[in-house]
């Protein structure tokens, strides 16, 4: 079964995440969001709404595009 863009989007937001050593609590913090829906987000569990993703790259000081880059 291929990945959902959920899942694709998730795998980058970590990879972006930890190319920038921030941890997976310090993201969540950034963003005003519980731990563990951060963790949902990263593992394609969530259908995250065009604002989650603005705060999520707006936290990791990068372009909508990086997040698209698979």
């Amino acid at each position: 079964m291929s990945e959902t863009i959920q899942q694709k989007v998730g795998k980058r937001i970590v990879e972006i995440r930890t190319q920038k050593n921030i941890s997976q609590q310090e993201l969540a913090s950034k963003c005003n969001f519980e731990k563990s829906n951060m963790s949902r987000l990263e593992k394609g569990n969530a259908n995250a709404t065009l604002s989650t993703l603005e705060k999520v790259c707006d936290a990791l000081q990068i372009e909508y595009i990086e997040l698209f880059k698979f």
